[in-house]
């Protein structure tokens, strides 16, 4: 039976004739705590790779196999993912099969954490995520992260399944986002977990590395997905990063890959990213990531004079932002498949 609600996707941005301040209360500016639970890694020793470009260790298996990588670091203060692959560089882990690469990517912001403030060592310039685009307006950028992307580009392109390991600034649930190719669906599903898993294209500011044409390009196999694990400097978000690596070094030492995993995946498609007009950006209610909000035309934020509403029913809402500047993204809406 379809719900009540079903039928056409309402609209998404409203702007009500009366003012938002006479029919609401007054959104909180109570934003979440933000532990740091993970003692900061000592990277010193991996600073500078094997390979003749710092921070890229390349680990060769006696059988042929792919190329396949696993990234951390693209936000110098998300270093859950550092700590899992400074263990398995500790270790002596080298693979059965094929080329693993264990990259560190942006070392110069992780150089700048500080407990005391942890949300400012996130990049040195401007967010290395947005910038794997590189054009020839861009290649003349002085930034850190574009000479950075500029360094590691040539090498991420021989890479055939990549894993990049992020965590979230709020409180929230582990996900898998799977970019704009259901190839990166098909390795998350492989993966298996976390369970969740996000297909979608990005943000406006510019591509991710798994968007990259080379990773998104319907005639070639390669693959690629990024992690949400949970809250930077968290116990639990070392933990999921811990087990997702396992299993994506799991699947990529068997000689055929399998198609899934026999776990329940949820897997959505993301319809709308919702991007701030205004520097007063507010949810009504602190969400948490993977919230399903039951009916369409559901109330969610303000933006300056706009409402904004859910579009159909069972709306999942994907990595809100408590602190949202303007142009960037607020928070994507998304569809699960049924």
């Amino acid at each position: 039976m379809e719900p009540p609600t079903s039928g056409r996707d309402f609209s998404v941005r409203t702007t009500p004739r009366k003012r938002l301040s006479e029919q609401l209360p007054p959104a909180s500016r109570t934003l979440p705590s933000l532990p740091v639970e993970l003692p900061q890694p000592d990277l010193s020793p991996w600073c500078e790779g094997n390979v003749g470009i710092p921070g890229v260790h390349r680990l060769t298996g006696a059988l042929p196999g792919p190329h396949v990588a696993i990234t951390a670091l693209m936000h110098g203060n998300e270093y859950a993912g550092a700590i899992v692959l400074a263990d398995l560089l500790r270790r002596g882990f080298a693979p059965q099969r094929g080329t693993l690469s264990l990259i560190f990517l942006n070392l110069a912001a992780f150089a700048r954490f500080s407990p005391q403030n942890p949300i400012m060592s996130r990049f040195v310039d401007e967010d290395m995520n947005r910038l794997w685009d590189i054009t020839p307006e861009k290649s003349v950028s002085h930034s850190s992260e574009q000479a950075r992307v500029r360094q590691l580009l040539p090498y991420i392109e021989t890479i055939d399944r990549l894993l990049d390991l992020h965590s979230m600034l709020w409180p929230s649930g582990p996900l898998m986002l799977a970019g704009p190719s259901e190839k990166g669906v098909s390795l998350a599903s492989s993966i298996g977990t976390p369970s969740l898993i996000v297909a979608d294209g990005g943000h406006r500011a510019g591509p991710r590395l798994i968007d990259l044409p080379h990773f998104t390009n319907a005639t070639s196999a390669t693959q690629a997905c990024l992690l949400e694990a949970g809250q930077h400097w968290t116990w639990a978000s070392l933990k999921t990063t811990q087990e997702t690596v396992r299993r994506f070094l799991s699947i990529s030492e068997m000689e055929k890959e399998t198609e899934h995993s026999e776990a329940p995946l949820t897997i959505a498609d993301v319809t709308h990213r919702i991007t701030a007009h205004t520097g007063n950006f507010r949810f009504i209610h602190p969400f948490a990531s993977g919230t399903v909000i039951p009916a369409r035309g559901t109330l969610i934020a303000q933006d300056g004079p706009d409402e904004i509403r859910t579009p159909y029913d069972h709306c999942l809402l994907v990595m809100p932002n408590f602190r949202t500047a303007r142009n960037h993204t607020a928070v994507r809406l998304a569809r699960i498949r049924s």
